[in-house]
């Protein structure tokens, strides 16, 4: 299976890849290509031009300043996972990185081209989420910042403009986290994965986030359950008792790999988990 004819052009710098985006407006960001190429060769994609950005250093790392983490947009799942900055200050992007796919992709993949894919099914999207992110993306005309709970705006979609790039993800400092996923064994996407960051003072729940990917047709936040646990107890009773119905299976994709209704009692389940070890390490 091959994909149509299309054009090839390696961009070194972001303005560089930004000028040649709105040359050819149905022209394609390429990092990675994980999610790019197999979705050409299947025609689900068409592009008559691809602007590769994999040599853009601006694109690429992790840093931080003070109690914010920034992650460029190029940076690879297996330096998001190793990230020794991340592991300390802020350890859910890594070790969420840390689970996906497998070696092959997370040596290839990009957190910039994962989260403009947004695949329902991704992990990234219920951490940052839970994190409460801000992507970074730059156009012809300007940069802006989008927050997490405003970037997924439906399957495969996102707020992202046409003629616009993810440039980086910033995420505060959080150790209260904690991701639970029930993997698909073949592909390694998450039938369900729930993230949840959790800040716990005098023996209670001060603050927490919780995200959830996999279950419906894009990324959501359980903020019912945040709000009903706000200032409780993180013990197994209280837990098994907020993380019960938490979204109707009516809400939810049923497929072949698991049914809208078991869908429904994994976000039940992880949640609880997910909030349990966060809460302790928190």
């Amino acid at each position: 299976m091959i994909t149509t004819e299309f054009s090839y052009q390696k961009a070194g710098s972001v303005d560089e890849a930004l000028r040649l985006l709105a040359a050819a407006p149905d022209s394609a960001l390429l990092a990675g290509g994980h999610s790019l190429i197999p979705s050409m060769k299947l025609r689900v994609t068409a592009a008559s031009a691809l602007v590769d950005i994999s040599g853009v250093a601006a694109l690429k790392g992790v840093s931080r300043a003070g109690d914010t983490f920034r992650i460029g947009a190029s940076t690879t799942h297996r330096d998001v996972a190793e990230s020794a900055d991340l592991r300390s200050g802020s350890p859910l992007l890594a070790e969420v990185a840390g689970v996906i796919g497998d070696p092959a992709v997370r040596n290839r993949g990009t957190i910039g081209g994962s989260l403009a894919h947004a695949d329902p099914a991704a992990d990234y999207p219920a951490a940052i989420i839970a994190l409460g992110a801000q992507i970074e993306v730059a156009g012809t005309s300007g940069s802006r910042t989008i927050a997490a709970d405003d970037f997924f705006t439906g399957t495969f979609e996102t707020a992202v403009a046409a003629g616009e790039m993810i440039t980086a993800v910033t995420v505060p400092a959080a150790t209260g986290v904690a991701y639970e996923k029930f993997v698909h064994p073949a592909s390694g996407y998450a039938v369900v994965g729930v993230a949840a960051v959790v800040t716990v003072a005098g023996g209670t729940i001060s603050s927490l986030r919780v995200g959830v990917t996999g279950a419906g047709p894009q990324a959501l936040r359980l903020t019912g359950l945040e709000s009903a646990l706000a200032g409780k107890t993180a013990d197994d009773a209280t837990l098994r008792s907020a993380c019960s119905g938490l979204v109707a299976a009516g809400d939810l994709v049923g497929d072949h790999q698991a049914s809208a209704a078991y869908r429904a009692s994994l976000v039940d389940t992880l949640a609880r988990r997910a909030i349990a070890r966060a809460a302790a390490r928190g």
